[in-house]
C-alpha cells in the first residue's frame, strides 16, 4: 500500500498485529508464517474498511534471525498483503551501517515497508547519542530510501531527546512506548502534533488510550483478531468500558505473556496457537531461545485460552 505520509499517522491509530514468526525446529516454517498472514489479513474486524497493518518486529523473533531471512521474510509478507494493508518493518540498529544496508534492501523490494520500527538498542549510548545518530539515520533513509520511522520508545531516561527528535525530523512520524502508562502523557504532551504516540504493551490498552495513546500492538491478534480489532474499535469511538471489557477477558494470557520481563511474550502465544487446534494458524514449535513453555504454564494457557476461542 501506497500511502502518503500525511494520512500515515491516522492509520496507525488501528491494532498493528505482530505475528510470531513459526519455526519447524531450527529453521523459519516459511509457509506457516503465510498462513499466519492470511489469517489476519482475511480477518479484519476493523470498522469503516481501515486496511490491517502488520509488523515483523520484537515479539516476532526478528532478533533471532539474519538479515538475508527477514529481507525474505518481508518481500514474502509485503508480496502477499499487497494494497490491502500496511506494513512495518522492525529494525534493529546494531551496528546502525548494518541497519542502513538492510533498510536499502527493503525499500528496492517491489512492495517495500511502509514505515520502519527502530527497535531498542544495545550496549552503551547517551541521550545526545539517541538524537545525534538518529538525527543522521532519518535525514540519510528518509531523503534516499523515502524511509518513515517508529521509534519503539524504552528507556526513560531517553525522553527529552525523543521528543525532540519528533520534533525536529520529518522522517520519524511516531513513538510506541514499551516502558509504562507513566509516560503516556509526558510524550503525547511533549510530542504534540509531531506524531502518533502508540501503545506497545499488548492489548492492555484501555487506560493509555484514555491518557492519549493512538493505537496499540498485539501479539495475540494472530490468534484473536477480533478481540485486538473491536478494542481499537471501541476507543476510537470513545468507548472505553467495551475496550475494558474485552480487555478483561484478554487479560489472563496477556498476564503470562509480560510475567517476569516477558519471558513468555513469544512462547505463549505459540502455545496458545496450538492449544486452540485452529487449522488456519500455524504456531511452529519454538523458535531460537524460546522453546515451548513449562507445563504448568501450559495449563495457566489452556485456561486463558478457552475463552478467548470466540474472538479467532
Amino acid at each position: 500500500m501506497s500511502i502518503k505520509p500525511s494520512k500515515l499517522s491516522d492509520a496507525l491509530n488501528s491494532v498493528t498485529a505482530i505475528p510470531i514468526i513459526p519455526f519447524s525446529g531450527d529453521k523459519i516454517d516459511y509457509a506457516g508464517h503465510a498462513k499466519n498472514v492470511d489469517y489476519l489479513m482475511r480477518n479484519n474486524y476493523l470498522d469503516e474498511g481501515r486496511p490491517r497493518v502488520i509488523a515483523l518486529a520484537g515479539t516476532s523473533l526478528i532478533h533471532h534471525i539474519s538479515e538475508t531471512e527477514q529481507l525474505r521474510l518481508i518481500e514474502k509478507t509485503g508480496r502477499q498483503i499487497g494494497s490491502e494493508g500496511l506494513l512495518i518493518s522492525g529494525i534493529v540498529p546494531n551496528p546502525i551501517y548494518q541497519a542502513g544496508q538492510l533498510i536499502e534492501a527493503q525499500a528496492e523490494l517491489p512492495r517495500p515497508p511502509d514505515a520502519y520500527l527502530l527497535m531498542p538498542l544495545t550496549g552503551i549510548s547517551s541521550p545526545e547519542g539517541i538524537y545525534e545518530q538518529y538525527m543522521k539515520f532519518g535525514e540519510r533513509y528518509g531523503n534516499s530510501c523515502g524511509a518513515r520511522f517508529l521509534y519503539y520508545f524504552r528507556q526513560q531516561r531517553d525522553m527529552s531527546a525523543v521528543i525532540r527528535l519528533l520534533k525536529d525530523s520529518p522522517h520519524f512520524i511516531g513513538v510506541k512506548i514499551g516502558t509504562g502508562e507513566e509516560d503516556v502523557t509526558p510524550l503525547v504532551e511533549g510530542i504534540g502534533d509531531n506524531g502518533i504516540v502508540m501503545w506497545g504493551i499488548g492489548d492492555r490498552c484501555t487506560r493509555p488510550a484514555q491518557l492519549g495513546t493512538k493505537g496499540h500492538t498485539s501479539g495475540i491478534a494472530v490468534a484473536f483478531a477480533r478481540a485486538s480489532d473491536e478494542i481499537n474499535n471501541a476507543q476510537r469511538r470513545g468507548d472505553y468500558a467495551t475496550s475494558a471489557r474485552i480487555e478483561a477477558d484478554l487479560e489472563p494470557l496477556e498476564e503470562i505473556r509480560f510475567i517476569n520481563e516477558r519471558i513468555y511474550n513469544y512462547s505463549a502465544v505459540v502455545e496458545a496457537m496450538i492449544l486452540s487446534e485452529f487449522s488456519d494458524i500455524a504456531g511452529g514449535t519454538g523458535g531460537p531461545f524460546n522453546p515451548r513453555v513449562p507445563s504448568d504454564i501450559q495449563e495457566q494457557v489452556r485456561a486463558a485460552t478457552r475463552i478467548l476461542k470466540k474472538y479467532h
